[in-house]
């Protein structure tokens, strides 16, 4: 379909009063980004992009992402005039407003054709770079095409993302920069003084710049990018922010609000269009849409018959993960970080997609998939994802790899210490429901000699307080096996999986039905009444409040332990009938035991009277874990003591 200059320019000038219109209606929004990059986008999607409206999950499609979420006005209005998932005028019309599939930024699940939910800046480059890499791995023939702007790339994890996909020379990401030079607080010299080229080369990059408003030059450029072997490439595209607006162009004023009336009138007046109408499409940018539509579900069509189909990963039944766990033998204690790798490999010959690695820690975090190959350079057979020390960017890059679809789950895993620099990621996991699985080993001050900068304390209760986010915190290698079953099966959101350093026993009582339901009843003995001694427990902790339980049940006391490897699964999937069957309501003589702050362990207390805590409420410290344990009060004896006092 050959498009002339003019009717590229018609395109383009058309998205920006759109844009312009949507945000001055909704009184909220950033003109500045979409306005400035309507020509690198309008030639992308009429020239370049292999996606198809009509079908917009089509395996083979190229993924399109806005890093810079910010500028989602363009998104729509590229999604309107194209037809895809069938936005109407309307919705633009109701940009930001309640119920409207144009949201505020674009979210995956909210509007068809949004392939990742983007917003925080920079998780859209490393989200690229998992689609991409997930497509190497599926055998899809597309192009991953990330738009981003000067503030994605302020962003550290940008670095990170950028610094990984050179390494592994991934040669299907094309990375669009539009390079303005204008960010909230004015120009970006005030803050930022890089040479994107040089960085970009130092990372192993193909370095392409271009004006980001000479149509033949954008187009010239996306051919070259798209034809780069061996290296992902960049296209530092030079813009005018609010291109067309006459006297905010080019300035902080038009990057994160409303042009007002009078500027978008003249707007639409210097772009040939009148200003006393809103949200008007000529008929020609109509049918050039029609037509691009048609060409690509033409092309779509063709790939389907032409094949091979990209690979589909199927995910097994709970029964079949059930019967390929393994078994733990009783007598030998085992670190859960051990029985996670013992159930991670036992189960991935069945989870075909699933695919992942470490920030550097396989051999601590014992995540390493044996004999599964690695994906390195140019090499993208392997299943072990070496992601270097990049929490950040191996987070989101998990989340890219899980969004491709195809039944891929992406893991990764560092030191539970350091969930604090996943956690922007995770969050974004939730809020697209990516079942993602994150393992976070190390999880106590049982680290010990590392000490307090090693110890997580609060980052338990921080991470149990993200919606939508399941974090398991297993008692033994059973319960580790039986987490891993779960966090696989779920398809609606992320999964943190947390393991010991230190060995703990293989508990007897625990079940896969007692695991999947976040909380139940590991032991009882005794009269089971309003007199009994309730122990509740996660983790390491369960098995100490075991050994209480039972010396004070050689007493005559009535006792109860409860394993919560998962609160949040207990209390928002359960009944309430279940729960009050593991927590009765007449049981308010409650020992509430983790190694960690007490923040969020309250929901477990019935009467602020009958109940006593064992927690962490101070930072750890160095030395052995067995002198901690003491010091902390995280022995059998002192747990026994404690509920001693609520006899």
């Amino acid at each position: 379909m050959k498009i002339t200059e003019d009717t590229f320019r018609l395109v383009a000038n058309t998205i920006r009063c759109l844009c312009a219109d949507m945000i001055e209606k909704a009184k909220s929004g950033h003109p500045g980004a979409a306005m400035g990059m309507a020509d690198l986008a309008s030639v992308l999607w009429l020239k370049h992009l292999n996606v198809d409206p009509k079908d917009p999950e089509w395996a083979g499609r190229d993924r399109l992402v806005f890093s810079g979420g910010h500028a989602s006005s363009l998104v729509y209005a590229l999604f309107h005039l194209s037809g895809m998932g069938g936005l109407s005028m309307d919705e633009l019309k109701n940009f930001r407003q309640w119920g409207c599939r144009c949201a505020g930024h674009p979210e995956r699940g909210v509007a068809p054709g949004v392939e990742v939910t983007t917003g925080p800046l920079g998780q859209g480059i490393a989200m690229g770079v998992g689609l991409a890499l997930a497509a190497k791995k599926a055998k899809v023939a597309n192009r991953t095409w990330v738009f981003c702007g000067d503030g994605d790339l302020e962003e550290g994890i940008s670095h990170e993302a950028a610094s990984f996909a050179g390494a592994i020379k991934l040669d299907n990401l094309t990375l669009i920069y539009d390079s303005n030079h204008i960010t909230i607080e004015g120009d970006t010299a005030l803050a930022m003084a890089d040479d994107a080229r040089k960085r970009f080369e130092s990372y192993g990059w193909k370095v392409f710049e271009v004006d980001g408003h000479d149509f033949a030059a954008i187009d010239r450029v996306y051919r070259r990018a798209a034809k780069v072997v061996g290296c992902p490439a960049i296209i530092i595209a030079t813009t005018h922010i609010g291109c067309g607006a006459p006297t905010k162009h080019d300035t902080a004023d038009c990057h994160g609000a409303p042009l007002g009336a009078d500027e978008v009138a003249g707007t639409k007046k210097a772009l040939g269009f009148d200003p006393e109408k809103s949200f008007f499409v000529p008929d020609e940018v109509y049918s050039v849409f029609r037509s691009r539509t048609l060409q690509q579900h033409r092309f779509a069509n063709k790939a389907k018959k032409a094949g091979p189909e990209p690979t589909t990963f199927a995910l097994p039944s709970r029964k079949e993960l059930l019967k390929a766990i393994p078994s733990f033998d009783p007598a030998k204690p085992v670190a859960t970080r051990a029985a996670c790798g013992t159930a991670m490999n036992a189960l991935a010959p069945l989870v075909t997609g699933l695919v992942g690695g470490s920030a550097d820690l396989g051999p601590s975090n014992k995540t390493i998939l044996k004999g599964l190959g690695d994906i390195g350079p140019g090499a993208y057979e392997g299943r072990n994802i070496h992601f270097g020390i990049r929490e950040l960017a191996m987070t989101a890059i998990v989340n890219g790899i899980t969004a491709f679809g195809q039944g891929f789950r992406g893991y990764g895993a560092t030191f539970f210490v350091f969930s604090d620099y996943c956690k922007p990621a995770i969050r974004l996991a939730a809020l697209m429901q990516l079942p993602s699985i994150f393992i976070f080993s190390h999880d106590s001050y049982c680290v010990g000699e590392d000490g307090p900068t090693h110890e997580p304390v609060e980052h338990l209760a921080s991470l149990r307080t993200m919606p939508n986010v399941r974090t398991w915190r297993p008692a033994d290698a059973n319960e580790t096996a039986y987490a891993w079953v779960e966090a696989l099966l779920r398809n609606d959101g992320p999964s943190c999986i947390l393991t010991t350093r230190q060995n703990l026993p293989v508990l007897e009582g625990v079940t896969a039905e007692g695991v999947a339901s976040g909380g139940y009843v590991v032991y009882s003995a005794g009269v089971q009444d309003s007199t009994t001694i309730l122990f509740i427990a996660t983790g390491s902790e369960v098995s100490l409040c075991l050994e209480a339980a039972k010396r004070l049940a050689a007493e005559g006391i009535g006792v109860r332990v409860a394993s919560f490897p998962c609160p949040e699964r207990f209390y928002l999937e359960t009944t309430p009938e279940y729960r009050c069957a593991v927590m009765p309501q007449e049981m308010k003589r409650r020992v509430i035991v983790e190694a960690g702050v007490r923040y969020g362990l309250d929901r477990f207390r019935l009467d602020f009277r009958t109940t006593a805590y064992v927690t962490l409420d101070h930072y750890g410290a160095s030395a052995p874990y067995q002198t901690l344990s003491t010091k902390f009060g995280f022995t059998p004896e002192n747990v026994y003591n404690v509920a001693k006092t609520l006899v």
